[in-house]
């Protein structure tokens, strides 16, 4: 008879900003699979998401994978549920409306690794600050790729878990890194994101580091922190057309859509999408073809192939819910097809 102990993992009703909780079970011949996962409950008045005198919050398993940092481990993404089974108002996965899977995205994670005793960013000496930001993208060397040691063994964890982690590098910013994932299914998208910053969460503990999510972890000219969407449906992955990409792109500039996103793209993004450091400014909406200054890029990867392929949302920043992401960005994609008389699922 063996045990295994099961990670089950949810998000917080703290605000602005949700955090990951998680808790063990351990339950006996588990078989991995998602149908085996028992329903669980958490004290919600210990989360911000109930009060102490109905504190049950439900725990409902809705992706699991395997936890290759703990023997006999596995991991499981929760969404949360009131006591009577309906979506608790934290659960940001219960707002996507995508059942057959039309929508695929890709997150672009960026984040800081920071030193808890300075509270700067490794690579940052204490009461200063490091060479200007140039060397530190995509670097090689001591000098320039500070914390790899810790983001190859996230990377290596993720791709044993079976996440699909497309990439990693060093971005702009001393300390500062991202992952990308992918996957064809904006819920799934949005479990291995957070499983993979789980993940990510978990090794900071072993080297004593703490991870940043903020958009701006250190104020002055260095970049901030992002997620950037990349995101497509069947229309743009098929319809070859350089009109409906513009439609779709200017659909997301009106007012109450442009409204509708800034408010689950992230805490204090006004602090990043300043226009400058590779954003466009929070107050104004542009698109354009591989301008990366834009609200919304047109990859020229889409474009040379004949406009089928995808878009890129460059607003949402670190800490953006991509569960949030998603559903805002599929409202709006779906609206524009709509209007366009195309099919979408």
């Amino acid at each position: 008879m063996s045990k295994a102990k099961v990670e089950y993992i949810w998000l917080d009703g703290y605000k602005p900003t949700q955090s990951l909780r998680s808790k063990t079970k351990v339950i006996e011949n588990f078989s991995g699979k998602l149908e085996d996962c028992p329903m669980w409950s958490f004290d919600g008045s210990s989360t911000e998401q109930a009060e102490g005198g109905s504190s049950d919050c439900l725990l409902k398993p809705v992706y699991v994978c395997a936890d290759p940092g703990r023997k006999n481990g596995w991991l499981v993404m929760t969404e949360v549920l009131n006591a009577d089974g309906t979506p608790h108002e934290s659960n940001g996965r219960a707002l996507i409306d995508d059942d057959d899977n039309d929508f695929w995205f890709g997150f672009e994670q960026e984040y800081t690794i920071m030193d808890p005793a300075t509270q700067l960013p490794i690579g940052f000496p204490a009461g200063g600050f490091p060479a200007p930001q140039g060397p530190y993208y995509c670097s090689v060397g001591a000098n320039n790729a500070i914390g790899r040691e810790l983001v190859e063994e996230h990377l290596d964890l993720c791709l044993d878990a079976g996440l699909n982690v497309e990439g990693i590098n060093a971005e702009v910013m001393a300390g500062q890194w991202e992952f990308q994932g992918f996957a064809k299914g904006a819920a799934q998208a949005g479990d291995e994101m957070w499983i993979g910053r789980y993940l990510l969460e978990r090794v900071g503990e072993k080297y004593g580091l703490a991870i940043s999510w903020h958009c701006k972890p250190v104020k002055g000219d260095w970049n901030g922190s992002g997620m950037h969407a990349n995101f497509s449906n069947d229309v743009l992955r098929t319809c070859g057309s350089k009109e409906i990409y513009g439609k779709i792109c200017e659909a997301f500039g009106t007012q109450d859509r442009i409204a509708a996103h800034i408010a689950v793209y992230g805490a204090e993004n006004e602090q990043r999408l300043t226009g400058l450091h590779e954003t466009q400014s929070i107050d104004k909406f542009s698109y354009g073809v591989s301008d990366r200054g834009a609200s919304i890029r047109i990859p020229i990867a889409s474009v040379e192939n004949g406009y089928k392929g995808w878009l890129e949302d460059r607003r949402p920043n670190s800490a953006a819910d991509p569960y949030k992401v998603a559903a805002v960005i599929i409202k709006t994609v779906k609206t524009a097809c709509k209007s366009l008389d195309l099919q979408t699922a």
